[in-house]
């Protein structure tokens, strides 16, 4: 690792209100591509940045994550696959890290003042561990993930149980390496087919529709945030007017007070 992507790395460590502060003093110190690298960083979102502090913080929590969710995917593939497979074991194995990190990283922003989504969390963590390819840069997440859902197996094809057989219903004969055939192997009716492969499509369906709405629903939750924190900005404004104006008083009557005596 150069010694640029070091400096790179403590600054997604630092306190969210002071990436932009310290990701331009780091880029006055550099030149060239190395300057222009840097200033293009981009600054996390509350959720993104607590995920980094427990990579960089909470390693031990960060990696039973990830190699739980790993086995659940593999799990998921070989049940897929048509291979013995304990998914629910991996499941519950795999909710328990993801409950485990979002704690992590709630106990991690708090000292900063910040309130983390617990569900933003965890579905970041879920689309994290459940990728299929690790993270280019760990550690240095700038924006929220949604979890793949079945989009995440593409290219799998489940395994279809045999049905009974239908006279007459073959497959061409295989044959061996000196061209002798095999034999016959049955197919499944042709009904049992298309029910599973229509079973498969709404399935497919059902996920990109849950999907959409989780996606709805952050932006709404993003929206209601943002509304919370503007609502709270002017309550400590309003606050800070109130104590002014009650010590002014306070002062006006003792000013009186003296001058009766």
């Amino acid at each position: 690792m150069s010694v640029l992507d070091t400096r790179i790395d403590d600054l997604y460590q630092q306190p969210l209100n002071e990436f932009t502060s310290g990701r331009n003093a780091l880029a006055k110190s550099l030149t060239g591509a190395d300057a222009q690298r840097v200033r293009a960083l981009a600054k996390p979102t509350v959720v993104p940045w607590a995920v980094n502090q427990v990579y960089w913080r909470a390693r031990a929590a960060y990696d039973r994550l990830m190699k739980s969710g790993e086995r659940l995917r593999t799990a998921q593939i070989a049940a897929l696959e048509g291979r013995p497979a304990d998914v629910r074991a991996a499941g519950e194995t795999h909710r328990r890290a993801i409950a485990e990190a979002v704690a992590e990283a709630e106990r991690l922003a708090a000292p900063a003042g910040s309130k983390p989504s617990p569900d933003a969390l965890a579905r970041t963590f879920e689309a994290l561990s459940l990728a299929t390819k690790a993270p280019d840069a760990p550690g240095r997440l700038t924006g929220a993930l949604q979890p793949a859902g079945f989009e995440a197996l593409a290219g799998l094809t489940p395994k279809v149980s045999p049905g009974p057989a239908k006279a007459g219903h073959y497959r061409r004969p295989a044959e061996n390496a000196h061209g002798t055939r095999t034999g016959r192997v049955r197919l499944p009716p042709d009904r049992d087919l298309k029910r599973e492969r229509a079973e498969a499509e709404a399935a497919r369906v059902r996920a990109a529709a849950l999907a959409r709405q989780a996606r709805k629903r952050d932006a709404e939750l993003e929206s209601a945030g943002a509304a919370v924190e503007r609502a709270e900005a002017a309550e400590r404004v309003a606050r800070a007017s109130w104590e002014r104006a009650h010590d002014e008083l306070l002062e006006a009557r003792r000013r009186r007070s003296d001058l009766k005596v």
